[in-house]
């Protein structure tokens, strides 16, 4: 939390990240955000000084650039995130057990390492959410129950979050979204489940979903790519629509070849993508992590 004391001269050696207006304005809102919502605490980062405290910076830029700068909408959605986590708790989650039988093999976590990066983000990992729904062997079961497949999908990205590893960042980021290394992948594959689209139980998790990631878990996408699209893609852009901002739809990637995409990734990761997906790296149930399962 900012102090009163964070407004004197740093000591020799902290590091100095140099802020914006609207940076140095949004800051000084942080403190009362906090005491509102009770919490301190956003995607594992404990909120504090952005000057010295670089995954501080990162968080709070991603809120700004969610709303193109605009500080009194970046504090609103900040605050709404603080009130949000202090209910859902979201880093409990990644401790809790989900139904194997629900969820099992529904989603995974993998990271990997830039062979050939020649950016600032040289040493940053490359994160990717996998949501393979064609697991699902029961729409009811999975779907059915909101509350329980929103923790379960909450979890996969906190589990993304903790690769991403947030709170232990060194380099700021700025206006520019290209400048960004703290984001990413998710892949959605959606072969033989074309049977979802009749589902109401599937559109509402899947919109709940979408607006929850929205408020919660803003500029965090780098690209998203939606495989072996059947006929539901239609209600799913349809909702996407709802939620998400024109500069956000840009990143999605509808793909009727889930095998071909690790031609998106060759030129600057090999083949390290999981071989179902057109790689020579293990499958994802071997490369891929998934939250705690009983």
């Amino acid at each position: 939390m900012l102090t009163e004391s964070q407004a004197t001269p740093k000591p020799p050696g902290e590091p100095q990240v140099s802020l914006s207006a609207p940076l140095k304005e949004l800051a000084l809102r942080v403190p009362d955000l906090v005491s509102k919502a009770g919490h301190s605490e956003i995607w594992g980062v404990q909120l504090s000084s952005p000057e010295t405290h670089v995954p501080t910076q990162v968080v709070l830029q991603k809120y700004l650039n969610a709303n193109d700068g605009d500080v009194a909408k970046a504090a609103d959605q900040l605050q709404k995130t603080l009130e949000w986590r202090a209910k859902m708790k979201p880093l409990d989650l990644l401790n809790q057990k989900f139904s194997k039988s629900k969820f099992g093999g529904l989603g995974y976590v993998t990271s990997y390492s830039r062979s050939e990066a020649k950016d600032p983000a040289a040493g940053a990992p490359q994160v990717f959410t996998w949501n393979i729904y064609g697991k699902v062997t029961s729409i009811d079961d999975t779907f059915g129950t909101l509350p329980e497949f929103i923790s379960w999908r909450v979890s996969l990205m906190e589990l993304a979050l903790q690769s991403l590893n947030i709170s232990s960042a060194t380099v700021p980021i700025s206006s520019s979204d290209a400048q960004d290394p703290y984001k990413i992948f998710q892949v959605h594959d959606y072969k033989s489940i074309s049977f979802l689209r009749q589902s109401a139980a599937v559109k509402t998790a899947s919109a709940e979903t979408i607006k929850v990631f929205a408020q919660n878990y803003p500029e965090l996408l780098k690209e998203k790519f939606f495989l072996n699209v059947p006929a539901i893609m239609g209600f799913m852009y349809g909702v996407i629509k709802l939620f998400v901002a024109e500069k956000t739809r840009k990143k999605f990637h509808p793909m009727s070849n889930g095998g071909a995409l690790n031609r998106e990734f060759e030129a600057w990761l090999g083949k390290m993508l999981p071989k179902e997906y057109g790689g020579a790296g293990a499958g994802l149930e071997e490369a891929g992590t998934q939250p705690g399962l009983e």
